[in-house]
């Protein structure tokens, strides 16, 4: 995005020194031109139609080009392909904490392969942060509470300056890191270095230390709705709204699960808020969105004048 949002500035850079120069410059000939001395008494000048008309239009029509091209680009920086690769980021005083789905973690420095489109998703742990490479003209809010994301697709291997761009306490200054450009294959050599089975893997295994799966299952005792087939699915809620399962909707009901009651459900899952981390939601999350694949399968379905099963809702569902 560094050449769409250079040539954008450029032109608008232009087209102000370009109205700059042409006022001052106007106002020096009138100056001169119309000076006292040389014009004592005040004549009647009448208006140009066509001037007037020019003035008006062409300015709007610059200013209306700069508009749909910022338009474009705003679109373009918050939606992210598709087919990007994710990382997920946190923020916290003062540091940078990265974690791949693969696995690997990283503190104050991420690494990236070249020629792929990356989105990093990121959230902080106490206050707002900003993500910021100068160098790739990307920076998005780390706001805590909930998941924002940027993306870019780095073009040349190198080491980029990573900044926090809002003012976030006393070491605001010193929380700085490096996003590492790599070659394609040498980023694969780098994922094998560490990391403990990728996020989903970790998530599963938090997912049964923390007792989710007694609840979330996929039979008639289930007390909470099935998450397979979950994420990225619409979810009906007790109070008749219907939203789309995504990473902040799963974070919220892991840490506020009576926000947003699924139909057929009650409001009995404990709140996880205080007991785990950040890193340890988006390992959930990561499980949970490993799952989007699967059959929803859910309870064993009863005739229609049978007792309703809790549960029986099916795939709608959410994560309480």
């Amino acid at each position: 995005m560094a050449a769409h949002v250079d040539y954008f500035y450029f032109f608008m850079l232009l087209n102000f020194l370009f109205f700059f120069f042409l006022v001052v410059a106007l106002v020096l000939v009138f100056a001169i031109r119309y000076r006292r001395s040389a014009h004592p008494k005040a004549e009647q000048i009448h208006g140009s139609l066509l001037l007037e008309i020019g003035w008006t239009v062409i300015p709007l029509g610059i200013s209306m080009v700069m508009f749909a091209w910022g338009a474009i680009l705003f679109f373009g920086f918050n939606r992210p392909p598709k087919d990007a690769m994710d990382i997920y980021g946190v923020g916290k005083q003062w540091m940078w904490k990265f974690q791949h789905l693969e696995g690997q973690r990283e503190i104050n420095q991420l690494h990236v392969p070249v020629g792929r489109d990356v989105r990093v998703v990121l959230t902080s742990m106490d206050v707002i942060h900003d993500f910021a490479v100068p160098a790739f003209r990307v920076k998005g809010d780390v706001i805590p509470g909930r998941y924002t994301a940027v993306w870019f697709h780095p073009t040349r291997p190198g080491t980029y300056h990573l900044f926090c761009d809002q003012y976030c306490g006393t070491l605001h200054s010193g929380m700085v890191g490096d996003v590492i450009v790599m070659e394609k294959d040498a980023y694969q050599r780098w994922l094998l270095t560490g990391g403990e089975g990728s996020l989903a893997q970790q998530g599963q295994k938090l997912f049964q230390q923390l007792g989710c799966n007694t609840c979330h299952r996929n039979d008639s005792q289930a007390r909470g709705p099935n998450l397979a087939g979950l994420y990225g699915n619409p979810v009906t809620l007790t109070d008749g709204r219907t939203i789309t399962a995504d990473d902040n909707y799963i974070r919220e009901s892991i840490l506020r699960p009576e926000a947003k009651i699924v139909a057929g459900f009650q409001p009995i899952m404990p709140t996880f808020q205080g007991q785990i981390n950040e890193e340890q939601v988006i390992e959930l999350l990561n499980y949970i969105k490993s799952m989007a694949q699967e059959q929803p399968g859910g309870p064993v379905k009863t005739s229609p004048n049978s007792p309703a099963v809790p549960g029986a809702s099916g795939p709608a569902a959410g994560t309480r």
